[in-house]
């Protein structure tokens, strides 16, 4: 019998090597949409409608970011999309890629596969792998969103076979696990095993349709229970040894420690499912985007970050749940995976947003004047303020003092330092406001009024550094302005405010 290490997101790479990559903040492999068109409407699909005026990345800009990739030292190019066969400009990337010396691995529904594409695949060695969710034609048109998807990819996967796949190539079939399908996973992967294909099985991650979507999810328990009996089938019938964790069944994922995605509008994102943009290709470089960003930083740290169940886990040398999850059902990136069957009876101990700043702080009434703490992004955050009648900061009008808000920009990015350690000790976040700059009241707010903080970590220097904040009262600014503050993070030295 022999380890499975067959499976994506890191599987080929040694675990020296993801550990150097990890500490040098350089790349193994990174995920790219080319496109965000797609000829299916599937119900799970994680891609959400964000065009908003957005333009998709030139064809020029794909090449450039390809080429970024492969000088911080990239092996691999995963292709997610949209659809990526749809991307007209499609098969001469892949030419571009393999030109730079890179293995490319793509995701698709089987538009365009065919026989000379997949010929012309096959002789360059792309990976393909087919988005396959049932062996039932009508429950794989409904979960496709389209009539005859079914056919559309069992023709694509005969256009494979007859060239060569999964022998001249490898090839997977990528299946999400739901309610719909479960029952059938077992048959479903000895089938794809008997046909030399990797199976690509994994847990939905609850964002775009499929959080629309309640009826796909499944019970914990049940989940479980796939995962051990596939573990075991594998075991006894084809001779792999692997221990079940969620999300893959049969794998791992610890991409944040060597990869990163870049969308259709070149944001960068840590993975499809953390939608915590980073930064973006067309403002900065892929390398001072990964060094700079706090988000990537405490990802590849998160034997020393992760909060929670799954901060103590056993198993957390080779597994820290899946991120998207976490980040989707609490809103923390750094939060335990509430849908670990092993946090099932753990839920009240993961900490999801928004949360009561006084967990978060070391001020007390009557100086509390921020309520909650709503979002937490790179470098920034979004608290709530609802301005109470006997706040010390309200006058005998109801009126807001204006000298209040360098204060709550100060208990802001307190919440949002004190944030980073909450699930784990606890510890309350300490610094000082040492000085205010550019303060500009553009209107008043009055007692009742909700107002929304934003603040912005723009600079450190050491413990020391400059936040910038605005506040918004009904989606209309009336106070912004910077501060500058030092914080007091002895084992981080002042990570957690200020980046690293």
């Amino acid at each position: 019998m022999t380890r499975c290490h067959n499976r994506i997101y890191g599987a080929e790479f040694s675990k020296t090597e993801i550990e150097e990559t990890a500490q040098s903040g350089r790349l193994l492999s990174m995920e790219v949409e080319f496109n965000r068109n797609c000829n299916f409407n599937c119900i799970y699909c994680y891609v959400q409608n964000d065009l908003n005026g957005k333009r998709e990345l030139t064809g020029e800009e794909i090449r450039d970011v390809l080429v970024q990739s492969r000088e911080l030292g990239s092996r691999k190019i995963i292709i997610l999309g949209g659809e990526p066969m749809l991307y007209q400009h499609i098969l001469e990337t892949v030419k571009f890629i393999k030109g730079l010396g890179m293995e490319i691995e793509i995701f698709t529904n089987g538009a365009n596969i065919t026989e000379s594409t997949a010929k012309m695949f096959s002789e360059y060695g792309v990976v393909v792998v087919l988005k396959m969710n049932t062996t039932d034609e009508k429950l794989q048109d409904i979960m496709s969103g389209k009539k005859g998807a079914y056919k559309h990819i069992q023709e694509a996967f005969g256009n494979l076979k007859k060239a060569g796949y999964p022998y001249n190539s490898p090839m997977g079939v990528s299946t999400i696990i739901c309610r719909q399908n479960i029952d059938e996973l077992k048959e479903m992967w000895s089938w794809l095993r008997e046909q030399k294909v990797t199976p690509y099985f994994e847990m939905i991650t609850p964002q775009g349709k499929a959080r629309e979507n309640g009826m796909l999810e499944v019970d914990a328990a049940r989940v479980k229970e796939l995962f051990y009996e596939i573990a075991k089938i594998d075991r006894e019938k084809y001779g792999f040894i692997w221990d079940p964790q969620p999300p893959l069944v049969g794998g791992q994922c610890l991409r944040h420690q060597f990869s990163c995605a870049v969308n259709a509008y070149g944001d960068v994102l840590p993975c499809i499912g953390v939608t915590v943009p980073v930064g973006n290709i067309r403002e900065k470089k892929l390398a001072d985007v990964l060094k700079d960003s706090e988000v990537i930083q405490e990802l590849r740290q998160y034997r020393k970050t992760i909060k929670g169940p799954c901060g103590k886990c056993e198993s957390k040398d080779e597994c820290y749940g899946c991120r998207g999850a976490a980040y989707q059902m609490t809103g923390d990136y750094l939060a335990s995976d509430p849908s670990c069957w092993k946090n099932s009876d753990r839920q009240e101990d993961i900490v999801s947003l928004p949360v009561n700043i006084d967990r978060l702080v070391p001020h007390e009434q009557p100086m509390l004047v921020v309520d909650r703490l709503l979002e937490v992004g790179e470098r920034a955050s979004v608290s709530e303020v609802e301005v109470a009648k006997d706040s010390i900061f309200v006058g005998e009008d109801g009126r807001l003092n204006e000298m209040s808000y360098p204060e709550i920009f100060s208990q802001a990015i307190a919440a949002q330092s004190g944030f980073k350690n909450i699930g784990n000790d606890d510890s309350k976040s300490e610094g000082l406001l040492l000085g205010i700059k550019n303060l500009e009241i553009l209107d008043t707010a009055f007692v009742g009024d909700k107002l929304q903080v934003s603040v912005y970590k723009a600079a450190k220097y050491g413990g020391f550094g400059i936040i910038k904040g605005e506040i918004f009262k009904r989606g209309t600014l009336i106070a912004r302005g910077e501060i500058k503050v030092w914080h007091n993070d002895k084992e981080n030295d002042g990570a957690h405010l200020f980046g690293h």
